[in-house]
């Protein structure tokens, strides 16, 4: 498959579409660090997460076609990610929000991703459990925007999009999760290690996927 890595998801996904469906390995292993994250954001456990990314990934198949290759992919599966997750908690989504706060119109993450490879820093050291705790402990509306934006590297339109919310409100929840976080946060962890996603376990999640979307 390593002859394939400079390949775009759209280009991917055209040639899935014309029938080389083992590429699908492809977006799954490619994924699965930001799909990860997404579900322990929201506060499900490693077996709970892993059941959804591949409930993710099988819905994603089933509907390549329907893709919209001007849109942003990984916008596109994440949305379908946290649509899931939404379905099974069968909660309501936060669409209102005060927005008399002061904020910094030039939000930057946190945590600066650009140059990070998330499987080439996939290591062995413990998670780092204090720092999921506390994220675990914020409010959801805003956990889930700091996962996407500061953990995910999202900007601030792609957040407000796979959301379905303001750029405004990304901006009002982002500043408060920081606040919340920011002074433990910032002492010894980087964004790279949390939630990460083990190479075993992204093996385990690709046979799962690909077993299953043969079989359809």
């Amino acid at each position: 498959m390593k002859q394939f890595d400079q390949l775009t998801e759209v280009e991917i996904i055209g040639r899935i579409l014309k029938g080389e469906i083992q590429l699908y390995e492809l977006i799954v292993r490619r994924f699965n660090p930001f799909l990860y994250k997404i579900g322990r954001s929201y506060n499900y456990n490693h077996e709970d997460t892993q059941d959804l990314m591949q409930d993710t990934y099988v819905d994603a198949f089933k509907n390549l076609s329907q893709f919209e290759q001007r849109a942003n992919f990984k916008t596109w599966i994440i949305r379908i990610m946290l649509n899931n997750c939404y379905r099974k908690k069968q909660k309501a989504s936060f669409k209102n929000e005060n927005l008399q706060e002061n904020i910094n119109e030039n939000l930057i993450p946190m945590f600066n991703n650009a140059n990070n490879d998330a499987e080439r820093q996939i290591h062995s050291r413990e998670l780092g459990y204090v720092i999921e705790r506390s994220l675990s402990e914020l409010p959801e509306e805003y956990r889930l925007v700091f996962s996407l934006r500061e953990i995910n590297s999202l900007s601030i339109s792609e957040t407000a999009t796979v959301l379905d919310i303001s750029e405004a409100n990304v901006k009002v929840r982002l500043s408060r999760a920081k606040k919340m976080l920011r002074s433990k946060l910032e002492k010894t962890y980087s964004a790279c290690e949390l939630f990460e996603f083990n190479l075993i376990y992204c093996n385990a999640i690709v046979e799962n996927v690909m077993r299953e979307i043969n079989e359809l």
